[in-house]
């Protein structure tokens, strides 16, 4: 006789800027819809055929140059097929801030094309600010209750960095001219954040150092009294954010529930440059 399969649950698609690392995604059942990248010409796909080290390297020698654009329609349209032809109940699609990205235009594009059963959703936000909300849609019965799960973790969240300069940003148009000129006045460090979709000044310091100090602080402030997941990213920057790791570690004590700390890919890597360094704080639920 064969197992009863039990009832079956809403599938979570999201894309590669969520950087959820990889056995992550695998044991949460999460898909990954990656973005394209190219590379000094050659294109390839995030996390599948061009990694942080590359668009590090290309952006630091100056000469390389490196674009990205969104996932083809097409391409999460064979994922949403491929998990409602398997038997999930529904299929959350879960993208970086449209206001950053066509990446969610793209999965909303898709999922016109199928009769129901793909709700898809604008997180508002980019890295594992999206990447815990795309874990918080797994698990559940119905497409209303993952949709609501997903939004409501995704508001939870806060998403602060560091860049060691401001031009890779505006160079990409995801930051504007005015704000970028914060970052060469008088050799001023920007702290960065997600607000409202957008990528907006948080802080200014005055030296790398106290940019992380400040980091911690912000981070702390955002946490307030709650119990919260955390995720550090850097590119090209392994030690540093080993540092920011346990600084906020330390400031959190008892507060601190799970932690991940990893590379940006190179989606982002391209817009935010070597050096980038950022915190993420998720605040549980209740």
């Amino acid at each position: 006789m064969r197992p009863d399969p039990g009832p079956a649950t809403v599938a979570v698609v999201t894309d590669s800027t969520a950087y959820l690392p990889p056995e992550v995604a695998r044991s949460a059942g999460v898909t990954v819809v990656p973005l394209a990248v190219v590379v000094d010409g050659v294109p390839g796909r995030e996390g599948v055929d061009v990694m942080p080290d590359q668009v590090a390297r290309a952006l630091a020698a100056r000469r390389g140059t490196v674009t990205t654009s969104r996932p083809a329609p097409a391409d999460f349209l064979a994922a949403y097929r491929r998990l409602l032809d398997g038997g999930a109940a529904g299929v959350v699609s879960v993208h970086l801030s449209a206001r950053l990205s066509g990446t969610f235009e793209s999965a909303r594009i898709a999922a016109a094309e199928l009769d129901g059963g793909v709700a898809v959703v604008d997180s508002g936000t980019i890295g594992m600010g999206l990447g815990f909300a795309a874990l918080a849609g797994c698990g559940h019965g119905d497409l209303a209750t993952a949709q609501a799960a997903v939004t409501a973790a995704a508001r939870r969240g806060t998403v602060l960095f560091y860049v060691d300069t401001l031009e890779h940003l505006r160079r990409g148009g995801r930051i504007g001219a005015a704000s970028a000129l914060v970052g060469t006045a008088l050799s001023v460090k920007p702290i960065l954040h997600v607000a409202g979709g957008e990528i907006v000044v948080r802080d200014r310091v005055r030296t790398a150092g106290r940019a992380l100090a400040r980091l911690v602080d912000l981070a702390v402030e955002a946490a307030g009294e709650s119990t919260v997941d955390i995720a550090v990213h850097h590119l090209a920057a392994p030690a540093r954010a080993d540092e920011l790791a346990g600084l906020l570690a330390g400031r959190l004590g008892d507060r601190l529930g799970t932690r991940y700390q990893s590379q940006v890919g190179a989606a982002v890597g391209a817009h935010v440059g070597p050096g980038m360094l950022s915190a993420i704080v998720q605040r549980r639920a209740g």
